[in-house]
């Protein structure tokens, strides 16, 4: 069982051997050192220094996107995040990307077609994927896309892919709230929890 979240001391850190990534270490060294890889790998760990406590995520998706030379950027969004989206696809545009964004209603799937419950249109990750690879985007951003949507999003998108907006409508689009807030842990666990 690999269970590094309970791991106390995360000697990893400090550069000594574990049990959990010694076994594949050379096999992923040998994977950094392929050209693609080995370009993301610098430009995202000098980034990390650069913009440490400095920078928001926006900011590092600007300099990250630069320093790659991706300038043909796709957004797949929620259409609840369509504000959001707008406002990211000005910030990104006046960094003299080019950006093609596609919302998640796109192609207008009726729910009775598969059958699923609600009578509106369902959300169609799948083609909106398409839609970005057949524009030939150099990396695609997810703003919000609903849980599961976002996976099958990734699993289609042929260009890289990074979240920048994960939707949690309780908690105002910030997941790790429920695990900062006593009350939201305490309500999420199956079983009682002791006091901490």
């Amino acid at each position: 069982m690999v269970n590094c979240a309970s791991c106390v001391g995360k000697a990893c850190s400090r550069g000594n051997p574990c049990p959990v990534g010694e076994p594949l270490k050379k096999f992923a060294f040998r994977e950094y050192r392929k050209a693609g890889n080995l370009k993301l790998y610098r430009k995202s760990s000098s980034l990390e220094v650069e913009g440490y406590m400095k920078y928001p995520r926006v900011k590092e998706l600007i300099r990250l996107a630069e320093e790659m030379g991706w300038n043909k950027l796709g957004m797949a969004f929620c259409i609840g995040l369509s504000e959001e989206a707008k406002k990211l696809q000005e910030i990104l545009e006046s960094h003299s990307f080019e950006v093609h964004s596609v919302v998640c209603k796109v192609g207008g799937v009726e729910k009775e077609k598969f059958p699923l419950p609600g009578k509106d249109h369902a959300c169609n990750p799948i083609l909106q994927a398409m839609v970005l690879n057949e524009v030939g985007t150099d990396l695609n951003i997810i703003v919000g896309l609903c849980m599961g949507h976002d996976v099958m999003f990734q699993v289609y998108s042929k260009a890289p892919t990074t979240t920048l907006i994960v939707k949690d409508r309780v908690l105002a689009h910030n997941p790790a709230g429920a695990l900062y807030s006593r009350y939201y842990f305490k309500k999420l666990m199956r079983r009682p929890t002791k006091e901490r």
